[in-house]
Formats: C-alpha cells, structure tokens, sequence
C-alpha cells in the first residue's frame, strides 16, 4: 500500500499573508512541517502542493517534492485532488502546511484504520477537550462519534450539549469527556478525486466546515482519538508561541 502526504501551502492568507515562508529558528515553516511529515513511519512520499512560485521554489531548495497546482481552487481538498490525480498512490494524507510542530506519530495513527480496513475511506483524528473556553470556543471544532469511532456530527458549537447542566460547565466536562476536531485527514485516492465533485450541502455552508459535505452525502468518516496534540499557526501570536515551543524542546 502506497502512503502519500500531501501539505497544501497557499501564500495569500487574511489573517497573515505568507506565513507558509515565515521564519522559525532559521527555517521556513513549510519545511518545519515537511521534516516533521518525512519522520512518519508508513509514508513513501511528501509533496506540498501549492499555487505560489515563491513556495516552490523554497521547497525545492531545501529538497523538498512539490508541485504546483491552478490558482483558483476554492478549497485545500481540490488542489490536493489535482495533485493526487497525476500520481499513484492507495492512501492520501492531508497534512496542514501551518502545523510545523504535528507529531509524526499523530499522522500514523490516522493512517493506521485505512490500511487496516479497506471499507473506509476517509479517516481523521481527535483530541480531548482541555478547557470550558475550549469547548465554547466557536473555532475549536467539536466532533462526536459512534461506538464504532465513526464521526456523527461536526461542529463549531458545543456539542454533546448537557440539558441538564448547572451554570458551573466546569463540573460537567470531565463527564461530557468533549472532543476537539485535529484538521488532518487521511482519504483513499479514488475518494479523494470524487470528493470536490460532491455538491457542497447546507450544514456544510451553515457551519463552514469542509468535512460535512462527506457526512451529508452519507459517507463515514472514521476518528481516531489521540492524546497528542499540535500548534497550528494562524496569527503572529501563534508564531511566538511555536518559536518559544521550540527553543524550550
């Protein structure tokens, strides 16, 4: 079985613009997360895929893989879609390109439902809830599951939601046991290719989150629990604290 990991990098971002090319401790962040991918047992290839020449060119002269993608996909999932229809490969694994601090073993453990049961075709992860300003955080994506591990819902409010709770949410946490989405994903090649064919559905667009459209159309999506965690980069702030990160390590 043939593992591909696929690391989308776009330079254009609201919130900070060409923070895939960002210096962390003398490196750019697309290649922290790259050597941090590479590390993954089970995984025969890397490829970022990106729209920007300046990312590719990085990314080859550090001697990274990468290919360039079209400008105007609407989603991550359709540029790694192009990707994965000019290569040959069983499994992808979509990994964040801000996510220079993902655990290798993090990535494994995604994987692992995939190659052991070929009826499922899209796997991603879990971590449990620290906080109550966790839970009602709106961009701390909740999941829940079945007995199986297959996810029921995704979404930004907080679910399981406690009828009965008192005022003080602290008390019910530990025995609600919330779980907080991890943004990696892990889909068989033939699916990922039908994925962006899909049509977007109205959870999807009500919540803004990409993964509601498999739930939706009636596929599973199998979520692995794991207690490792990461730290994406999503401002200068969340740069600080991954430099600090890393210097403490």
């Amino acid at each position: 079985m043939t593992v591909v990991a696929l690391i989308p990098a776009r330079y254009a971002s609201t919130r900070f613009p060409g923070k895939p090319l960002v210096d962390i401790l003398g490196k750019p962040m697309i290649q922290r997360v790259y050597e941090r991918v590479t590390q993954a047992r089970g995984i025969d290839r890397v490829i970022v895929a990106t729209d920007d020449q300046r990312i590719f060119e990085v990314v080859r002269a550090f001697g990274g893989e990468v290919e360039m993608t079209r400008e105007d996909h609407p989603t991550g999932t359709d540029r790694l879609a192009e990707v994965a229809a000019r290569i040959d490969a069983d499994l992808l694994v979509n990994v964040q390109g801000d996510e220079p601090l993902i655990d290798p073993r993090m990535i494994e453990a995604a994987v692992e439902p995939l190659r052991q049961d070929p009826g499922i075709l899209m796997g991603t992860l879990m971590t449990p809830i620290a906080s109550v300003d966790e839970f009602l955080n709106p961009n701390v994506v909740k999941v829940v599951t079945d007995r199986d591990g297959f996810a029921l819902y995704f979404s930004r409010a907080p679910i399981p939601h406690p009828r009965d709770f008192t005022s003080d949410l602290e008390l019910h946490l530990s025995a609600l046991a919330p779980r907080k989405h991890v943004g990696l994903y892990v889909y068989r090649r033939d699916f990922l290719l039908r994925y962006p064919r899909l049509p977007a559905t109205p959870l999807e667009n009500l919540e803004k989150l990409e993964q509601l459209r498999a739930l939706e159309h009636g596929f599973r999506i199998r979520v692995v629990e794991t207690a490792l965690s990461s730290l994406g980069v999503d401002t200068p702030a969340d740069l600080a604290r991954v430099c600090l990160a890393l210097q403490n390590a």
